[in-house]
Parts: C-alpha cells; structure tokens; sequence
C-alpha cells in the first residue's frame, strides 16, 4: 500500500468518528491535561474531498500568541467555497491552546513547544503535547503548512521557510507563492524539520506581529495555502503567483550598538544597498549617536517595531539577494502597485514611522 493511501485510510476516522469522502467535520483533539486536570482539547476541522488524493495539515499558533495564522484558518473554515476535488485538509487554528488562552508564546511549563517536536509520551507537559500533536496530525498527514508570525516588538513581511534542498519541500515552498522564501532545514526539534524528517515534508509562513490578525497577511496566508492545494491538484483553481521569487540562503540581523530610540530608515520588504542607512539610534532628545547599515545587498526580511532599543538588541533582518535578483525585482516594480504582496508592504510599513537618513 503506498504511503498516500495510508495516509487517506488514517483520515477515515477521529475519535470514532467517521469522515466520509466529501464530508467536513468540526472535532476536537485531546492532547493532554492541564494541572486542574482538565483535558486539554485542540479543535480542529477535517475538510474531504470526493476523489483520493494527498492529506495536507494547515496549523497555526504553535506559539500561542502568533494568531495572524489563527485568522487564516478561520476564514478557510468559513468559507463555502473552499471545496475539494480530491483529498484532505486538517485545518487546526490553534495548535498551542494553552499558550494561546495566556496570550503568550510559552507553554505553562516556560518550553518552546516548537522545540520539542516530535515529542515524548512520557515527557514534560511540552513534550507530551508534542508528541500528541506529532502523531494525531503530522503522521497522518503527506504534507503541511505552518503559520507563524514575528516574534514579540517584531514584524516579518510574509516569507515562507523551507528547506529547498528537498524537492517536495521545494515544490509546495514556491507553489505558495510569497517573492521571499528563506532556504534553511529549521530549528532543532522543530515542528517543521520533524515532519520533514517524518516523510511528511513541511513549509512554514511567517508573516505580522503577535497578537494581531492582520488583513493583508491573512489574504497572503489564504492564497498560499490555496496556491498550494491547486499544486496538489486538490482544488480546481487558477493558482496566483507572485510577479518575482527570491531564495534566499544568507541572513543576518543587525543589532543595536548602543541604548537609544531609533529612527527607522526602511520599511518591511524594502530592497537595501551594501552601507545603506537602516535606522539612526539618537538620544531621547533626538541627538544623533550613531547609524546602523545593511551588511550587503539585501532585502529587510523583518525589523524590530519597538523604537526604544538597548545595546546587543536586534533591530533589522536582512536577506542577502544577488544582483541579478535584485534586477528582477526592479523590472517588475512598475507592475506591482496593486498587487496583494505590495498592499502588504503598505499595511506592514504603516505601523512604525520611516524618514530620511540624514547626510
């Protein structure tokens, strides 16, 4: 029996339910207990299509206060025209429900649940969550698709991370459709590379800030969850592609070289030159202490949206790009007033204040 009929053979029942082709379902995971001895229980919808074809997870919140994610997942289960020609969708919106009932990344144990993948039965409460996760949505699953945001003060314009060195990754990595896609294998015990690892390989989004459902970042994580269904040949649409795609294999963060409050000289998504000006780091009275630069020609993958820094902290996230990808990027800008990646950059630069460097 090959690995996709299995797959489909598993979706068949949750919890002594039946799923039946072209049915959907409202259900609830159990994944563990929380200290009240409560069970804890991820909702979770299970969408079939009439004809076999490939099972794909849809997961948001693994840290719980990233709900950008949430909002996407949502509106795919509301909307009535999400229909599938062929196999399955699991669309879970919150997949840290205990982080996301404190509103925190962390679990009440202070773990990282996306450090603990793929988790163990008799481990901490991190762990069991994990595993419980791991073996009731990824095994059952052929592909998958996180959605996650910027950490705390911070943003990222929509950027899928994959490791492009797999060709199933690489497929659904540039069927989603975002210009950006950061190349690297993920962190150590994290969900992706775990699934990866499984036989079940997995692209992440990150896109936004916590604690905020962003329209714009929400209509790029619907379409590239679509876009990649439309690859799968499970939905009979017309997929949307972006104008240009960039790989990019080399980032690195700039960082605060003394405590001030910064003035922002880039947006999220802005093409950089070697040495150009990012943000000035002035007193409190607007004094001028020094000026933070790119490292090489890039692209702003993210930037801190605190202006008040101290030293060491991170301020901006630059992807190196070629200039040959660069060109391209300036070819197409004539074409991309209206489209939904430049009213991302819009929405995304309208949430911190960008000026002129000074000579």
């Amino acid at each position: 029996m090959s690995r996709s009929s299995d797959k489909r053979n598993t979706i068949d029942q949750w919890g002594g339910e039946s799923i039946k082709p072209g049915e959907s379902r409202d259900l609830e995971l159990e994944v563990g207990e929380s200290s009240s001895g409560t069970s804890i229980r991820i909702p979770l919808h299970v969408r079939r299509g009439r004809l076999d074809g490939p099972v794909v997870f849809v997961t948001a919140a693994l840290h719980g206060d990233e709900i950008n994610g949430t909002g996407a997942v949502r509106d795919l289960v509301q909307d009535e025209t999400f229909q599938l020609q062929s196999g399955s969708v699991i669309l879970v919106p919150v997949l840290n429900l205990p982080g996301f009932e404190r509103h925190s990344r962390y679990l009440p144990d202070r773990r990282d649940l996306n450090r603990c993948f793929p988790g163990l039965e008799t481990g901490s409460l991190a762990s069991r969550l994990a595993f419980s996760i791991f073996n009731e949505i990824v095994v059952r699953s052929d592909y998958g698709i996180d959605l996650h945001t910027a950490a705390v003060r911070r943003t990222n314009v929509p950027t899928v991370r994959a490791d492009m060195s797999n060709p199933k990754v690489r497929r659904i990595a540039e069927a989603f459709g975002t210009e950006l896609i950061l190349d690297g294998k993920g962190p150590k015990k994290g969900l992706r590379p775990a699934a990866c690892a499984a036989g079940c390989p997995t692209i992440v989004l990150e896109g936004g800030e916590v604690w905020k459902v962003e329209p714009t970042i929400v209509e790029c994580a619907v379409q590239g969850v679509k876009n990649v269904l439309i690859e799968l040949k499970m939905l009979d649409e017309e997929p949307s592609r972006p104008r240009h795609q960039i790989t990019v294999k080399k980032t690195k963060w700039v960082r605060a070289e003394r405590g001030g409050f910064l003035q922002f000289h880039v947006a999220p998504g802005e093409i950089v030159e070697n040495e150009q000006p990012l943000a000035s780091n002035t007193s409190l009275l607007g004094r001028e202490q020094n000026v933070l630069t790119s490292p090489f020609n890039g692209v702003v993958l993210g930037m801190t949206t605190l202006p008040a820094v101290s030293p060491g902290e991170p301020v901006c996230h630059v992807g190196k790009m070629t200039k040959r990808a660069q060109r391209a990027i300036e070819q197409n800008a004539d074409h991309l007033e209206d489209s939904l990646h430049e009213r991302v950059r819009e929405d995304l630069a309208a949430n911190i204040t960008v000026v002129e460097p000074t000579d």
